[in-house]
């Protein structure tokens, strides 16, 4: 099976509205039309869907949130519904990203709830997973990553997780300017779709794409998403100037 390979930008906590409108116009300017077989999405902070969305009309790329609450509506201070990303206009929504679960003790178990409720709503999620320097170097990243994966699509059916995207990002390789060797990145994403395999079918493991992110730039990009098992990248600082993403769809 010939998978897609989808390249997402995450914008983290950057880019007022005036900068979105700038980076916008930036990648449109790079990006008329994308390769084949290759699918983009820009993902925002929420004060800047909006405008993105409108910013995007007549181009490929599709929009996506970096978070959500897992209701509709509802006593949540502070937070955003599924209901509120698809009446923007969003298509992904990233969830259980390493920064949310390092700064805002997020669980497998809640991430759980929110892409069963990301797919119930109609959003593609996103799902991160990932370990640490320190369970890397003790030697323990397959355990870190089964039990994230296995917590994180508990309860699943088989026609949730074909519509559900995987991004291993190793906490260690992300900002740091650290890039997990294509060896290391392949290495894991192969253990992953194995995993997938066993809990649903080797049908659906063969069916999912499964992003690598973590210190993704242009100058590696395409060795990276040359890999068997690799199919695509969540990148975090290189897409946050249109040069730098376009060149990394580009190479895709």
């Amino acid at each position: 099976m010939i998978r897609p390979k989808l390249i997402a930008g995450n914008w983290k906590m950057f880019k007022t509205l005036h900068e979105t409108e700038e980076l916008i116009n930036g990648i449109k300017a790079q990006l008329p039309s994308l390769p084949p077989n290759v699918q983009a999405a820009v993902c925002p902070p929420y004060t800047s869907l909006m405008l993105a969305k409108q910013l995007l009309a007549g181009l490929p790329i599709k929009l996506g949130a970096q978070n959500m609450y897992a209701e509709d509506e509802g006593a949540f201070t502070g937070e955003i519904s599924p209901k509120m990303l698809l009446a923007i206009g969003c298509d992904y929504v990233i969830l259980g990203h390493s920064e949310r679960r390092q700064f805002f003790g997020e669980k497998d178990e809640a991430i759980n709830k929110k892409s069963k409720k990301a797919l119930s709503s109609g959003l593609i999620p996103i799902v991160c997973v990932g370990e640490t320097l320190q369970e890397r170097e003790g030697g323990i990243t397959e355990q870190v990553v089964t039990r994230q994966v296995r917590g994180c699509f508990e309860g699943f059916s088989t026609e949730m997780m074909t519509k559900t995207v995987i991004a291993y990002e190793p906490v260690w390789a992300i900002g740091t300017g650290k890039t997990a060797t294509p060896q290391q990145a392949q290495e894991v994403h192969a253990i992953i779709r194995k995993l997938l395999a066993a809990m649903f079918s080797p049908e659906v493991a063969n069916s999912i794409v499964i992003q690598y992110g973590g210190s993704v730039k242009p100058e590696n990009a395409k060795e990276l998403l040359s890999q068997v098992d690799i199919d695509g990248a969540l990148v975090g600082g290189a897409c946050l100037k249109a040069d730098s993403f376009a060149a990394i769809v580009r190479s895709a």
